[in-house]
């Protein structure tokens, strides 16, 4: 029985990993559809009501998710990749925890998605504007919900629930 351990533990750390990919290609994928469809269709600095309260703007921020620590620079790059080498440290060590790969995926598709966005124009197309509320994109919705997902993953989700 001991001999089928290391090829059950392969089998759920493949899994895991293989989820959070998926969900990561996801994110990655429709956040630079919505941002490059935005930028063809709006001029930077345009606004156009989209839904009730929802208007559709296209903005460039130099700072993380919400344009906190804007024309941060050096800075955010090293601490977007300080925060992700942990995250995926942690997960490398635990894919068999319930459900970790769905923020894991979302954290990191978020960060990948802003960070091709920072590297290859120098800031990040953000294009959803609420009111009262400073202008986001999809990369910015997944970063905050995987914050959600991760918190509940370690402090309220269950070890004992299959993934």
């Amino acid at each position: 029985m001991a001999a089928s351990e290391p090829t059950a533990w392969r089998r759920v750390r493949s899994g895991a990993f293989t989820r959070a990919a998926l969900v990561l290609v996801l994110v990655v994928g429709l956040d630079q559809l919505t941002k490059h469809t935005l930028a063809a269709g709006i001029r930077s600095g345009e606004t156009r009501k989209f839904l009730p309260a929802i208007s559709l703007v296209h903005v460039r921020n130099t700072g993380v998710a919400f344009g906190f620590f804007s024309g941060g620079g050096a800075l955010v790059l090293i601490f977007t990749l300080a925060a992700m080498a942990l995250l995926l440290g942690y997960f490398a060590l635990r894919p068999d925890r319930p459900w970790l790969w769905l923020p894991t995926g979302m954290l990191v598709g978020g960060a990948i998605g802003n960070l091709i966005d920072r590297v290859s124009m120098g800031s990040v197309i953000d294009f959803i504007k609420l009111p009262a509320w400073p202008a986001f994109n999809v990369a910015d919705m997944s970063i905050t919900f995987g914050v959600l997902a991760l918190l509940w993953v370690l402090e309220g989700g269950n070890e004992d629930e299959p993934a």
